[in-house]
């Protein structure tokens, strides 16, 4: 019987590496000083160039973090300027210099911010100080209306006296807020210079955009030449109108939610038009609804009937937003698809917050403008799985259906 356990048996003599001056099985002599014990060809290099994509990486990834918010005030000023400029080139089309045409558009973008900024600002300043003045009404009526409609038997007293205990939860948080007014400054400041450096930026752009393009395409071959302008063209067209066709629903949108809520008695019946006519329109698919929460619970606090009248006219309107007004106004521009919009809008946030839901809208225009103009199309097969309904035909100004005889139609 075998002893496994037994140690490993020690090398022989011809495992053992042979000596010096001895011969191979070929006669040739065996010499120790004739092995090269330097590194190979390949090493030394593939160190230097580990080291240096090493140090190269680090360098890179540290400035693009220290300059990170300047490029994001850069892409914001690019499709800034792609959405302003339209309206420069007519404008210099009728005879206007380009660059006072450039001004007087940022000048009126500028203000169109600061009169929704002021209008929303005032809303809400007037309606925190209003709920703090008048805070015991506001908690009887709310209480009154929860007891009565769901049974319950809270005292508004209490909830009163909670409220306004100085050692209570609420004051608490009231006063812990103060220290933020300061942050809120420093935070106000800052937008405004990224605002300016953004208005900067887009001027020159757009100012000096035929400039800008001259000297890039002087760097190419014609023939790329011509696609570059080609791309440089698709994409102001379809960005700019993209975005003016969103500013048009917007003013729609805030035109007849101020006759609603003027109608049904909202507070601040302009600022809340206001603010969903932008949101519902910049933020896609869930912009109407997240926008119709703050005038639907500023109206609940002062009767919840007239809270549902306000949901009521967001939801139908945003009907007849998407079948009537929609249709019309991007016919000649872009419609982009909700689900497009929507995945862009959180890829956008996930990659830069609020900037990036935003630009995410017009990059997604414009990425698929470029998309649908470049590429062979071919014909379909036919299958019920490609089998899409046909599209309305609309009616003519002379009562025709719009569209054209086929050779079919020709009379026999």
């Amino acid at each position: 019987m075998t002893d496994d356990s037994a140690p490993d048996a020690e090398p022989t003599p011809n495992d053992a590496p042979p000596a010096n001056g001895a011969r191979d099985p070929e006669g040739n002599r065996f010499d120790r000083r004739s092995i090269d014990r330097t590194l190979p060809r390949w090493a030394i290099p593939t160190i230097i160039v580990f080291w240096f994509g090493f140090l190269l990486t680090s360098v890179t990834t540290h400035v693009f973090h220290r300059l990170s918010s300047l490029l994001v005030l850069l892409l914001v000023s690019i499709f800034l300027s792609l959405a302003i400029e339209p309206g420069a080139n007519r404008l210099a089309g009728r005879g206007w210099k380009r660059g006072r045409a450039t001004l007087v558009i940022l000048l009126g973008v500028v203000l169109s911010m600061l009169v929704f900024a002021g209008a929303v600002g005032t809303l809400v300043g007037t309606q925190i100080a209003e709920l703090l003045s008048e805070s015991d009404a506001y908690i009887t009526d709310t209480v009154k209306f929860i007891n009565d409609t769901f049974g319950s038997q809270i005292d508004p007293q209490d909830v009163i006296d909670e409220f306004n205990d100085p050692d209570g939860r609420v004051q608490e948080f009231i006063q812990s807020q103060s220290d933020e007014a300061v942050r809120l400054s420093l935070t106000a400041l800052e937008v405004i210079f990224q605002g300016l450096s953004v208005m900067l930026f887009t001027y020159y752009l757009v100012a000096d955009g035929p400039r800008l393009r001259r000297s890039i395409c002087s760097r190419l071959p014609p023939r790329r030449q011509a696609r570059v302008l080609a791309t440089w063209e698709l994409a102001i067209n379809k960005t700019g109108g993209y975005l003016y066709s969103r500013a048009l629903l917007a003013l729609l949108s805030a035109f007849f939610h101020w006759i609603a809520f003027q109608s049904i008695g909202t507070p601040a019946p302009i600022a809340l038009a206001l603010w969903v006519g932008l949101v519902s329109q910049f933020l896609p698919v869930v912009g109407t609804y997240l926008a119709g929460i703050l005038p639907a619970l500023l109206t609940f606090l002062d009767s919840p009937l007239k809270a549902v009248l306000v949901i009521g006219f967001i939801v139908i309107y945003q009907q007849v937003e998407n079948y009537v007004f929609a249709p019309r106004i991007t016919a000649r521009t872009m419609e982009l698809h909700p689900a497009v919009a929507f995945g862009a809008a959180l890829g956008g946030a996930s990659l830069l917050g609020f900037v990036g839901a935003m630009l995410a809208l017009p990059a997604a225009a414009m990425a698929q403008a470029l998309a649908s103009e470049w590429g062979k199309r071919y014909e379909v097969v036919d299958s019920h799985l490609t089998m899409v309904a046909p599209p309305k035909p609309r009616r003519g100004a002379n009562g025709d259906s719009g569209i054209p005889p086929t050779a079919s139609d020709a009379p026999d």
